[in-house]
């Protein structure tokens, strides 16, 4: 049985979210107003995962977390309320450890914590198989390299010859983190622009687009229907919409729409990988990492027999490794690799195909 802990100032939040998991068959091993109180209680009898509240007396929930992963790393999802700040605050969370979060609403609280279907047990239950040993270290920011300003690529005529190149990945839980690692580990004139599917909610994206600004040297924004994708650019999928790859004469830029579901998820990885192995074929390297479940698995297949290199992240290294399970076993990615190792073998295989660009990646 998973034993939970909730910290949460609020009474009402903690009654609810404790009975929400007692009918899901999760064990409350205890709770607590704040971090002070909850702390002592970790030491003595860690819980298998720790749902954490941000705005909370005497220290705030960040400020713990951190804390908390530097001396007695747990699982933790945040369940915090949706605000601009509070988007920005989450964002911090995930860069600080935390496995997943679930947004609480201001209006209709007590409905949203009373409802199975507000996302905190899926939450929960991936949270308690999280490998917080693979979660990356944080690293400083990076400016972006002076001497060397980016430079879009020449396009080419045909989609078989262009210079053009695309590196699409995806994402789901831990990978926030996961891809700030990779992000970092990319030189600032990688010849690609890169196309990333992470699942969110609406009003996350944009803070978290920013951030990666910040501390990775490259320009990465939330896409807007109709962006260009360009070498030395991010773009990622607003929170809430999916995201697909278009090609305009020599030009990849990005639709960006509303939709059903896919895979349960919106943003879908598959919706994204589809539209590259349709629209980029070889032009494209496919990059699925941690996350739960298998959305992603079957458009990255798509994209390996439509003649992209995709690669997949290896168990070791994810926090959850159910999405490029699912690839890898479906034999949709060529490698699988530690996270370290990403990054070059992307590197690597932009600079071989560069040089050969009608040939097969």
């Amino acid at each position: 049985m998973i034993r939970v802990a909730i910290v949460d100032d609020s009474a009402v939040v903690r009654q609810q979210l404790s009975q929400l998991l007692t009918q899901a068959g999760l064990q409350v091993q205890f709770t607590a107003s704040d971090p002070l109180f909850a702390w002592p209680k970790i030491k003595a009898n860690p819980p298998d995962v720790l749902v954490l509240d941000v705005e909370m007396p005497r220290m705030d929930g960040i400020s713990f977390l951190r804390q908390l992963m530097s001396e007695h790393p747990l699982p933790v999802v945040m369940c915090s309320t949706l605000t601009q700040a509070g988007a920005e605050t989450t964002l911090q969370a995930l860069a600080a450890g935390a496995v997943a979060f679930v947004t609480k609403p201001k209006i209709g609280l007590r409905d949203f914590l009373a409802d199975d279907a507000n996302g905190l047990i899926p939450a929960v239950k991936a949270a308690a198989a999280a490998n917080l040993r693979a979660l990356p270290k944080p690293q400083a920011p990076r400016a972006p390299a002076p001497t060397h300003p980016v430079q879009a690529p020449a396009p080419a005529a045909a989609m078989a010859e262009t210079t053009d190149r695309i590196v699409a990945v995806g994402s789901s839980t831990g990978g926030v983190q996961t891809f700030e690692n990779f992000l970092q580990g990319l030189p600032n004139t990688l010849p690609a622009g890169i196309v990333w599917v992470q699942h969110m909610p609406p009003g996350f994206t944009a803070s978290l687009a920013e951030r990666l600004t910040r501390v990775s040297g490259f320009d990465v924004i939330e896409a807007k229907d109709g962006d260009r994708v360009l070498a030395g650019r991010v773009l990622i999928a607003p929170g809430g919409k999916h995201m697909q790859l278009t090609r305009s004469g020599a030009q990849y830029r990005v639709e960006v729409k509303d939709g059903p579901l896919v895979n349960h998820h919106k943003p879908s990885v598959d919706v994204l990988f589809r539209s590259v192995a349709r629209c980029a074929g070889r032009n494209a390297l496919g990059v699925i990492l941690t996350g739960m479940g298998d959305d992603g698995a079957r458009g990255l297949l798509e994209m390996r027999k439509a003649g992209a290199y995709t690669v997949a992240q290896d168990e070791a290294s994810c926090v959850v490794y159910g999405m490029p399970k699912a690839a890898f076993e479906m034999g949709a990615a060529v490698q699988s690799l530690p996270l370290g190792a990403i990054g070059s073998a992307v590197v690597e295989r932009l600079q071989a195909v560069n040089a050969t660009p009608s040939g097969t990646p």
